[in-house]
């Protein structure tokens, strides 16, 4: 039973048309990785420092993973310290918190030492940026910036906010924020208050290592990313970090959160970072900017509501409010005709999150598939003419 489900899922990703900007299409070499014997092994601990023998092999391929990080990236280990072992980007984020701010020490997050600026979730940021429903929003105090009603972040609106509120800690990143995220502001921003500068960038990750998006460092003392979405890998997380921060960051992953590493995903990270260096890449992620921004302006020249009028990275938001819909309705009518988005909340948005105003749409999986621009153009007719139906 469970085969031909797997099966069924597998024809239903090929046969869609893919907009989740969080979703991809891994190559066989990932898979294999994620399917492999690796999956038999037990590795707690950091390499050459584990709690099971057995593991030279397993040593080998964390070293290796780790050095294409660098590699990736384009930071050395003098500088930085890398982990690759966290399950996801949920838990490497709580980890970076809690090894920046409480070193293990749980009393250490009283007295404001647990204070962190971070961006709303209700305009582009992430649930473990802070919010009241997600763990990291009960262990810590977050403060939340957001973007204005033009869609685009308010640097100076940010850093009187900073002064205001005194964080220990500021995270840059999001999750449905358009825009180039200035990381260069950031650190002047943390610098005026005397805070840490963290950068999530899940979601852009593949673009930087691409090329086709400024990348965090050197201005970030913590970076994390997951290593799907753009990255085009597995569902896994990795944090990047200064030096003087890393050991804790590790411990806070081992013992403090998670056993023993996943270490077939981690290989499998180890896969995609290897497909990332090469020259293909760099073509694959410009053309997904390519055909988001021709997205963008399709539906934007058809009369749709595109959130800051564009967008610079691989995904935007769409009202749809104005066509009498709301992102549920509007979602599940495109799934009909087989056109795969999220619901998604708009900033300022008045409405519920189970029921928002918009939809979020983004291009890696259908760039991976081989669709370009002429492609996006023809799809947002598509769209507009699915929408602006009543069924």
């Amino acid at each position: 039973m469970l085969k031909k489900l797997i099966q069924k899922e597998a024809l239903r990703q090929r046969r869609v048309i893919n907009f989740i900007p969080s979703e991809n299409y891994v190559s066989k070499n990932v898979l294999a990785a994620l399917g492999s014997p690796l999956t038999n092994k037990y590795a707690e601990g950091q390499a050459h420092r584990r709690y099971y023998f057995g593991n030279q092999i397993i040593d080998e391929i964390e070293d290796e993973v780790k050095k294409l990080v660098y590699k990736c990236f384009k930071v050395t280990p003098a500088k930085y310290g890398v982990n690759v072992q966290p399950y996801s980007g949920s838990i490497a984020n709580l980890a970076a918190y809690l090894g920046a701010l409480a070193d293990g020490d749980p009393e250490k997050l009283r007295n404001g030492a647990s204070r962190i600026l971070a961006m709303s979730l209700a305009h582009g940021g992430h649930l473990t940026h802070g919010h009241s429903v997600s763990w990291t929003g009960k262990l810590f105090n977050f403060r939340h910036y957001g973007v204005g009603r033009d869609g685009w972040l308010d640097y100076d609106a940010i850093a009187k906010l900073a002064k205001q509120f005194k964080p220990k800690l500021i995270v840059c990143g999001a999750t449905a924020y358009p825009r180039k995220i200035d990381f260069k502001k950031f650190r002047r921003i943390a610098d005026s208050v005397g805070a840490l500068l963290m950068a999530d960038i899940s979601h852009i990750a593949g673009l930087v290592v691409g090329g086709a998006y400024p990348s965090p460092f050197p201005y970030a003392d913590i970076v994390t990313t997951t290593t799907h979405k753009t990255l085009r890998g597995p569902r896994g997380a990795i944090i990047i970090s200064k030096k003087e921060l890393a050991d804790k960051i590790d411990k806070t992953i081992f013992p403090g959160l998670q056993g023993g590493p996943q270490m077939h995903t981690i290989a499998a990270i180890g896969v995609c970072l290897e497909e990332a260096l090469h020259p293909s890449f760099k073509k694959y992620v410009k053309q997904v900017v390519v055909n988001a921004k021709a997205l963008a302006e399709k539906l934007k020249g058809l009369g749709f509501r595109v959130i800051s009028g564009g967008t610079d990275n691989h995904l935007f938001l769409v009202d749809v409010t104005p066509l009498g819909l709301t992102g549920k309705t509007a979602g599940e009518r495109l799934e009909k005709h087989g056109i795969i988005v999220n619901k998604n909340a708009i900033p300022y948005d008045i409405r519920q999150p189970w029921d928002p105003s918009g939809i979020r749409l983004g291009t890696p999986a259908v760039t991976t598939q081989g669709m370009g621009e002429k492609d996006m153009i023809k799809i947002a007719r598509r769209i507009h003419a699915i929408l602006m139906t009543n069924s």
